[in-house]
């Protein structure tokens, strides 16, 4: 047995699924040994069944049985290995290592658990392998510490000693001997220390991240709140109004009819009342049919018939009540107390955008050379001719635009942009990244998010394909919004308080700018400047 424990080694006997020793071991098909339950588990998960070590597959799923002879060699490996580390370590309870721990460098076969690291051996040791470190005099005299990992990153590559300080001036850990010489002004700090207050700021970067959520959380709510409070005033007012609508509609269509029953009844007893009449003449007809004096009877015929009733029915009809255009009056009346309270919606949404209005500024290290700026960086228009301006790596060399100076990566922005007189523009933002060499494409593949006037009164969504847009007004002022975080970029009427179109769903990744176009001078047409306008925040 003892012969038996020399030959047979851990690795022998471990499962190269869950690295420990075999429980239940089975055998696959092609020969190589796993625990029952880790091959199965590892079948469950993957469609194919393949061996997890030559990656064989097998068409139908073998029919695993444990291999009771290797499950009895397991056994008794188990109880050779506790009675040789028992014997081994005279008493002590040394471990063997785990993933995660630091194992012996020293020991073969088995690695046991680390209790110390050399900094000099630059090596990790058991118990019995650290017993010369303990009691030989030569070795005595090294540096040892708690087991670690990757002792050599730990070292100073110049010195060969122990990082164990941080220069926070280089911002580097440093050894004794880097104080002396390279960092000798520094200001230098143990390792522990700047850990700590490292950690510490962590720590309170953390709290603050907390209470921020928190707050933002809280005026979530109060947003909810408010737009609860909108649309609970709204649906009110719509409700009432439709409410009123209805009586209306109801009063009106019974007062309609109200008048045709009161003309049915006047033509009903009209009429009842000559029934009557030619009932009596008929009567006087049939007694005068029965005298033998026939002249007689004429002459009398002839006085009856004289007196025809008094009206000719033939044309006499009662006229239907026109209901339809009292419903459509009413749906009308309906339809103009919603678009009140939509116009109203829009023009508290524009208020609250107002609330991220920035200031921006022309970039004349962008601007086309053709492109005149104001001095004050607020206004843009085309000059017809080039100026001689420096070759800048961010400037438009083709296409006459121009770029803001301020940037955005974060939260929300809003600036107003005035385009009265204009036949042409381009308005909206665009990433950093973006191309400033020859004819752009602009289209929120390439990084523009903008919106497009063309011919006066054509105006578009810049999108691919693009969106043509059907405008109840021209607009002399845009608005253009930006939420970063919600991948929002809307485009306002401000003097009609009415939304233009919105981009939803984008992905920004770096810095927005906001991005103007004036487009061409066209013979003096398109020769009006845009805008950059201070906004107006109405109450």
């Amino acid at each position: 047995m003892f012969a038996v424990s020399c030959l047979l080694t851990e690795d022998q006997f471990l499962c190269s699924i869950c690295l420990d020793v075999f429980t239940d071991p089975v055998a696959t098909p092609c020969g190589h040994n796993f625990c029952k339950t880790c091959i199965s588990e590892h079948w469950n998960i993957n469609v194919l069944c393949r061996c997890p070590n030559c990656k064989e597959v097998f068409n139908t799923r073998p029919d695993l049985k444990v291999n009771t002879f290797i499950s009895e060699m397991t056994a008794q490996f188990r109880r050779l290995a506790e009675q040789e580390s028992s014997s081994s370590s005279s008493g002590s309870q040394q471990q063997v290592s785990k993933p995660g721990e630091v194992s012996c460098d020293d020991c073969t076969g088995t690695k046991l658990k680390a209790l110390k690291s050399c900094l000099v051996c630059l090596a990790s040791y058991c118990e019995t392998h650290l017993e010369p470190h303990l009691t030989k005099s030569g070795l005595r005299r090294h540096q040892l510490i708690d087991p670690v990992e990757n002792l050599e990153s730990r070292m100073c590559p110049k010195h060969n000693k122990l990082l164990e300080l941080f220069c926070k001036t280089d911002q580097m850990c440093v050894c004794l001997l880097c104080t002396a010489l390279d960092h000798k002004i520094h200001d230098v700090v143990p390792l522990k220390e700047e850990y700590e207050a490292e950690i510490q700021q962590m720590i309170q970067n953390r709290r603050l991240k907390i209470e921020e959520i928190k707050r933002s959380v809280e005026l979530s709510q109060e947003d909810a709140d408010r737009k609860i409070a909108d649309g609970v005033q709204l649906f009110s007012t719509l409700k009432e109004s439709v409410e009123r609508r209805q009586v209306e509609l109801i009063d009106s269509i019974r007062e309609k009819q109200r008048k045709l029953e009161k003309q049915a009844e006047g033509f009903i007893k009209e009429l009842e009342q000559e029934i009557c009449e030619l009932k009596k003449r008929n009567s006087e007809v049939e007694h005068l049919s029965q005298l033998e004096d026939h002249l007689h009877l004429l002459q009398r015929f002839l006085s009856v018939n004289a007196t025809p009733p008094t009206r000719n029915w033939t044309g006499v009809s009662l006229c239907p009540v026109p209901y339809e255009g009292t419903v459509m009056r009413a749906v009308n009346q309906v339809e103009e107390t919603l678009s009140e309270q939509k116009k109203k919606l829009l023009e508290a949404k524009l208020r609250r955008v107002q609330q991220y209005a920035v200031d921006v500024t022309l970039n004349p290290d962008t601007a086309h050379p053709e492109l005149i700026l104001s001095d004050d960086g607020q206004q843009v228009k085309d000059g017809d001719v080039k100026q001689n301006l420096p070759d800048n790596p961010e400037r438009f060399d083709t296409c006459v635009c121009v770029l803001a100076e301020q940037s955005f990566s974060s939260g929300r922005f809003y600036y107003e942009v005035q385009v009265k007189g204009k036949t042409k523009w381009d308005l909206g933002v665009a990433r950093e990244s973006i191309s400033r060499e020859g004819k752009i494409t602009v289209s929120p593949q390439y990084g523009y998010w903008t919106l497009c006037l063309r011919n006066e009164n054509e105006y578009r969504a810049c999108a691919v394909p693009s969106v043509r847009l059907s405008l109840n007004s021209h607009p002399e002022k845009v608005g253009v919004c930006v939420d970063y975080e919600e991948g929002l970029v809307s485009f306002f009427d401000v003097d009609a308080a009415a939304l233009i179109y919105s981009y939803t769903g984008c992905c920004f990744t770096d810095k927005l700018y906001p991005y103007f176009c004036p487009c061409l001078k066209d013979g003096g047409k398109n020769s009006a400047p845009l805008i950059i306008s201070p906004v107006n925040h109405t109450d």
